[in-house]
């Protein structure tokens, strides 16, 4: 269920989680698809409300926001009045009658105390963001397309015109630069612009390592970032949409519990 979890009350009151494939019961481990601890959609796996609510009781959670990622930077700025009126089946979205539609974004942020912020990944990185002091809190989706849209510069400018001033930032599980191949062209492409991108896969061909790109353009935006970032093509506790395609997703999450310090 849970492959890193920060206690907010170690973190002045944040608390941070990324999620893996493994349920309560030991399932998820070498299981293909859906198999284990499935955050994703719940039009393809009818379990993710059951887990969500697992998840919610151990991290002791309320309202769990989430948005309709389209590998873009649009930056979803979460109020009172879109949390009013939660319910589990709110995490599940645009297919639940009587839903109102998931906003479109591919990051969020907010200042409210009692809401998790929720990225739902499965090879792209989840970058889960706060200034503990300001209690502004952020999370985002990066895969290749939103990394390269700038995603993260767009995530801290919001949290930052929020009042945030000294942002942390944790990647967590993504895959890694030995398994993401990708065609030389691109590959030049983007090593050009992010040179710390630069990578090649265990059989030599040209591949980007986009967390070691986060890394860099994070901290060159003044975040002092950490990755938690075990490969997920890698690891079969972890979803991988490139090994298993069609499998299900992870979660990065990021709540406040108390007011900032």
């Amino acid at each position: 269920m849970l492959r890193f979890v920060i206690d907010p009350d170690a973190n002045n009151g944040v608390g941070v989680a990324f999620t893996d494939r493994v349920d309560p019961a030991g399932r998820g481990l070498g299981g293909h698809g859906f198999d284990g601890f499935n955050l994703g959609r719940t039009d393809e796996d009818p379990a993710v409300l059951e887990h969500l609510e697992a998840l919610r009781a151990r991290l002791g959670l309320g309202p769990v926001m989430v948005c309709h990622q389209v590998h873009g930077k649009d930056v979803w700025r979460v109020g009172a009045d879109d949390v009013e009126g939660w319910t589990p089946q709110r995490y599940l979205g645009d297919r639940v009658a009587g839903q109102r539609k998931l906003p479109v974004a591919d990051a969020m942020v907010t200042v409210l105390p009692g809401v998790a912020l929720a990225i739902r990944v499965a090879d792209c990185m989840p970058v889960v963001l706060a200034d503990p002091k300001t209690g502004v809190i952020g999370v985002a989706h990066a895969g290749r397309v939103g990394f390269l849209a700038g995603v993260l510069p767009a995530t801290v400018s919001a949290m930052r015109d929020m009042g945030a001033t000294d942002v942390l930032a944790w990647v967590g599980p993504h895959i890694c630069g030995n398994c993401y191949e990708v065609p030389a062209d691109m590959a030049e492409q983007v090593w050009a612009e992010y040179p710390a991108t630069r990578a090649v896969t265990r059989r030599g061909t040209p591949a980007l390592d986009l967390g070691a790109g986060a890394l860099v353009q994070l901290e060159s935006l003044g975040v002092a970032a950490v990755g938690l970032d075990p490969c997920t093509f890698e690891g079969q506790d972890l979803f991988s949409h490139r090994r298993d395609h069609g499998a299900g997703r992870l979660a990065g999450l990021v709540w406040r519990t108390s007011n900032p310090r």
